[in-house]
């Protein structure tokens, strides 16, 4: 391999439209040029036994305090304030954490929901009045205590290694499944802000493995849609015409795998763009009480967002909304923050619901960990909450179960632990893949679709 060819293997999209000099409107390459090469989007292997179409995912990145939600400990509460057992702390180190810490008690006031008389917050009155088409798993557990690490374990179902990465699960589905048409990409990512950028690593899909093919189309504010999706100007079919014999001729130049799914991306593109589904990304369209009844803020926006994706086409819809990993107390994330995520996930399964999406469309909430028993709210990956919905799985249960004390509650799971592995696991048993099917990944390592030890959680899909 010469170094011209080298280079193309590491080419990224961005580098690819500079040395083009174009913007988006250069996508339609793949229109002009036509062909009739197999799409790369075609789902490998037929699903069996699928129990949703679609997903989406609403990841809280940092430590959304789960005992302060969904995980009521009235012994906690009750010795609030109390140096925290050395039963808690031997053999443990926690985030910002030194010294001997207090136990923290919620300030939240909680109740008992619904016929299945789940406990929840007073922070959460809108979920809370619809427990029963939730189910709240509180027994989620990893060894990870470091944020991005631990967020490559809960999107991808491996830890981390020096070999090489491994795709994250909305480029699995991707893979798996593809998208019902060829206008929308099959995964979105979906950027509901707040502070500092999480970055695009976790969503990268490795060239060696899956390919470009299935990485996502991200969509950096909700409210604004895909910027310059439209083309303007009176010369665009002239100005593509140039850029389709530009492109072709490097096309054969570097006629390597990573150039063509490029080309491919590209052509999906146009064909968004040109296309009667780009309406999707366009929230102006919705009712005006509708789009209140979500929330003016960016989260609430992301949730309308994404069920016009799936409505128009999109298998996998992720969320990400920033500033859940506050060390300054419980009450300073629920004040913020709850109030968008009760808003705009309440009424997300509301919408759903009402057109007749919830029983094909799975709803995930979840951090990649919960907040300490004791003061500081350092990260806490022994044990935390998650909150599904819809999809065919089984609702209005709680699954496993957090310690009751009396010296440290809430501190270790005493029934049913689900890891990062076994939350990919079921995940990808509702689309229908098959945990087991393997991959090539660098260095014709096979790598199953999930880890061997993985198991989905029997109680939701029963």
């Amino acid at each position: 391999m010469n170094l011209h060819d080298a280079q193309a293997q590491f080419i990224t999209r961005r580098h690819f439209l500079r040395r083009c000099q174009v913007g988006l409107g250069s996508l339609a390459l793949g229109s002009l040029m036509g062909g009739t090469a197999a799409n790369p989007l075609d789902p490998r292997t037929p699903r069996t036994g699928a129990k949703v179409k679609n997903v989406i995912y609403l990841h809280m990145a940092g430590s959304p305090p789960h005992l302060d939600l969904f995980d009521y400990k009235p012994e906690l509460v009750a010795r609030s304030g109390e140096p925290c057992p050395d039963e808690f702390l031997k053999g443990r180190r926690f985030a910002f954490t030194s010294g001997v810490p207090k136990l923290l008690g919620t300030p939240r006031r909680f109740a008992q929901h619904g016929q299945c008389g789940a406990w929840v917050s007073d922070a959460l009155p809108q979920l809370a009045g619809m427990v029963d088409d939730l189910t709240i798993v509180r027994s989620m557990t990893t060894e990870i205590n470091g944020h991005y690490d631990a967020k490559y374990y809960l999107h991808t179902g491996y830890k981390r290694t020096t070999a090489f990465e491994h795709p994250a699960v909305g480029c699995l589905a991707s893979s798996e499944i593809g998208p019902p048409n060829d206008d929308m990409p099959a995964f979105v990512t979906v950027d509901a802000g707040y502070d500092r950028p999480d970055g695009g690593r976790l969503y990268r899909s490795v060239p060696s493995y899956l390919g470009p093919n299935h990485a996502p189309l991200a969509v950096n504010d909700p409210t604004q849609g895909l910027e310059n999706l439209l083309p303007t100007g009176d010369d665009i079919d002239a100005r593509l015409e140039l850029l389709g014999r530009s492109e072709g001729r490097f096309a054969e130049q570097y006629a390597l795998p990573a150039v063509g799914a490029k080309q491919a991306a590209f052509n999906r593109a146009v064909r968004l763009m040109r296309s009667r589904r780009s309406r999707a990304f366009q929230l102006d369209d919705e009712p005006a009480a509708l789009r209140d009844a979500y929330g003016e803020h960016k989260f609430g926006q992301s949730c309308l967002l994404a069920r016009r994706l799936i409505e128009a086409g999109v298998s996998f819809v992720e969320i990400v909304h920033r500033g859940w990993d506050d060390h300054n107390g419980a009450a300073k994330p629920i004040a913020k923050r709850a109030p968008w995520m009760d808003a705009g996930m309440a009424t997300l399964i509301r919408d759903l619901k009402d057109r007749g999406m919830l029983d094909d469309t799975l709803v995930v909430w979840m951090g990649e960990f919960g907040r300490t028993p004791g003061d500081g709210n350092g990260h806490f990956c022994n044990a935390w909450s998650t909150l599904w919905a819809g999809g065919g799985i089984k609702t209005g249960q709680v699954v496993g179960k957090t310690n009751e004390g009396p010296k440290s509650p809430g501190h270790d799971i005493v029934d049913r632990p689900v890891k990062a592995a076994d939350f990919i696991a079921t995940l990808c048993s509702a689309l229908g893949m098959d945990i087991q099917r393997e991959f090539l990944a660098p260095g014709l390592r096979p790598v199953l679709l999930a880890d061997k030890a993985a198991k989905p959680i029997e109680e939701l899909l029963g």
